[in-house]
C-alpha cells in the first residue's frame, strides 16, 4: 500500500502539535493517529542539514527506510519526519533500523506481527 504525501503546512503543524514523537541520532519522527483514511507522511529537513545536495539525500534515505516500514504499519496514521545533520551521512539501513525502533515504541508497530 502506497502512503500519500503530506504538502500542507497546516497538515504539518497538526501533526507536530497533536501527535506523539521519538527521537534519535538520525531521524525524529512525529505520529498521529487518524480514525480512517489511508497512512500520509512528510519529510521536513532544514538548511542546517547542509547544502541542497545533502538535504535531498536525508530525504531520499528517510524515504527509503519507510517504504520497507509501510506494510508493517498497523491502523491509519500520519507521519513527519525530520532530519538530522547525521541523517545524510549514513546508510538506510542505520536509518531503517531507528524508524523500526521509533515505531514500536510510538506504537504503530505490532511487535507480536515481527
Amino acid at each position: 500500500m502506497k502512503s500519500q504525501t503530506l504538502k500542507e503546512n497546516k497538515d504539518f503543524r497538526r501533526i507536530y502539535y497533536r501527535g506523539e514523537s521519538s527521537a534519535s541520532g538520525c531521524v525524529v519522527t512525529y505520529a498521529f493517529k487518524k480514525r480512517s483514511g489511508e497512512n500520509r507522511y512528510g519529510i521536513t529537513t532544514s538548511k542546517k542539514i547542509g547544502n541542497a545536495v545533502e538535504r535531498n539525500r536525508s530525504k531520499r534515505v528517510i524515504r527509503a527506510a519507510f517504504a520497507e516500514l509501510e506494510n508493517e504499519i498497523s491502523g491509519h496514521w500520519d507521519f513527519v519526519f525530520v532530519a538530522r545533520s547525521k541523517t545524510s551521512k549514513v546508510k538506510m539501513q542505520t536509518v531503517l533500523s531507528q524508524m523500526k525502533k521509533q515505531f514500536k515504541e510510538l506504537g504503530v508497530i505490532n511487535e507480536r506481527n515481527q
